[in-house]
Formats: structure tokens, C-alpha cells, sequence
């Protein structure tokens, strides 16, 4: 589990093929800010841009780590496979605060930045959610976008969809790397936890007898 909260900026510094036919995966090494690795363990989980992964190696003193990516996370996620810069969150512990909100690590779709613009000392970002989520985003809502847990200021539906805009805080944008982001990117995305099960409960099977 993740709160959304990025705790560290690194970057995507080499992509390995791990096979040769398509559903092979790759090999990602990542560089990580001095310091974070230190209480990181093999086989602990980081969270890459939202996208929970399961560190198959670690270099400490280098900073470095490796992840292997599969197919199916590659062809669901939004620049994964490619060199560049990423947010970080290690795995909550149960000590930990909650300062964001409860975040899984598992991608639910692909959005398109539609707009960022200036908004006083923010900026607000716009981003095009597909049809199969526009029903978990809410006004005052949460979603994480590239693993940063964020409020849903507004929704407007549309028939493929919808269109939701979030207020990015100056900090936001400089310890992460929405500030980077323009207008056609693609992003990751998870929807609230909670929504999931709330429509399972009210569309589901019904209980047995």
C-alpha cells in the first residue's frame, strides 16, 4: 500500500529487453536521490510513477536499483519502458501517516493531459479520464496521477469520458515531476480505493444464501 505522498525524484537510466518476443517485459535501472535506498531491501516495493514494483536488486552506495516490468504493466502504464525522470514512494508502513490517501499501486487506466496553465500561484491541470473511470472521479474527490495523490477540483462528462481538473500546489510541482508535464502527455492513473469497493457493493453479485 502508498499514500500517494512522492518521498523521492529519480530517474529511469536504463531499459533492458528481457526477451525477444512480445511478451517479454524489460528490466528498468533506477537511480534514486542519496540516502533512499538505504533501508530499501530486495524484494521490498516502490511504487514508479504510481505503478507498484518489486525491487530485484539493490546498490545502495550507487543509488541504483532494478525493477522488471511485464508485458501487460507496460502496455497499461504510461512511459514505463522508457528513459526519463519518475516519481518514488516506498511501501507504507503501519507506523507511517497517512498524509495523502490509501493508494494500491495498481494502475487503473491511461489519461491525457488536456491542459496546464497558470492559476495564481498554481497551476491547474486538466487531464482526459477514459469512460471506464469517469464514474470513480467526484468533485473534492482523490486520484493519484503519476503516483501523486491529488483533489479532484472539477468533472465535466463527456461521451467518451470525462474532463477533471486538479490545482497543483508550487510544492507539488517542484518535488515531482508533474511540472514537467504538457499538454498531450499521457498519464497514470488510479482511482480511489474506496470507490472500488463501494461499486462492487452496490452493482456486484448478489450474496449467496
Amino acid at each position: 500500500m502508498f499514500t500517494g505522498i512522492v518521498t523521492g525524484l529519480g530517474r529511469i537510466l536504463a531499459v533492458e529487453p528481457l526477451g525477444t518476443a512480445p511478451g517479454h517485459g524489460k528490466r528498468l535501472t533506477i537511480e534514486a536521490p542519496p540516502g533512499y535506498l538505504d533501508d530499501v531491501e530486495r524484494g521490498d516495493s516502490i511504487a514508479l510513477d504510481g505503478a507498484c514494483m518489486t525491487a530485484t536488486t539493490v546498490d545502495a552506495a550507487a543509488r541504483r536499483f532494478c525493477v522488471d516490468i511485464s508485458a501487460e504493466s507496460l502496455a497499461r502504464t504510461a512511459a514505463m519502458g522508457e528513459p526519463g525522470p519518475v516519481n518514488l514512494e516506498k511501501a507504507l508502513r503501519a507506523h507511517d501517516r497517512l498524509g495523502g490517501h490509501l493508494v494500491s499501486g495498481h494502475v487503473d487506466g491511461i489519461g491525457t493531459v488536456t491542459g496546464f496553465e497558470g492559476a495564481g500561484e498554481s497551476r491547474e491541470l486538466r487531464i482526459r479520464a477514459p469512460g471506464e473511470l469517469a464514474r470513480f472521479l467526484a468533485y473534492k474527490g482523490s486520484i493519484t496521477v503519476n503516483g501523486v495523490s491529488l483533489t479532484v477540483n472539477r468533472v465535466v462528462d463527456l461521451p467518451d469520458g470525462c474532463e477533471f481538473s486538479i490545482n497543483v500546489i508550487p510544492h507539488t510541482l517542484q518535488h515531482t515531476t508533474l511540472g514537467s508535464l504538457a499538454v498531450g502527455r499521457r498519464v497514470n492513473l488510479e482511482i480511489d480505493l474506496i470507490a472500488r469497493y463501494v461499486e462492487r457493493m452496490l452493482t456486484g453479485a448478489l450474496p449467496r444464501p
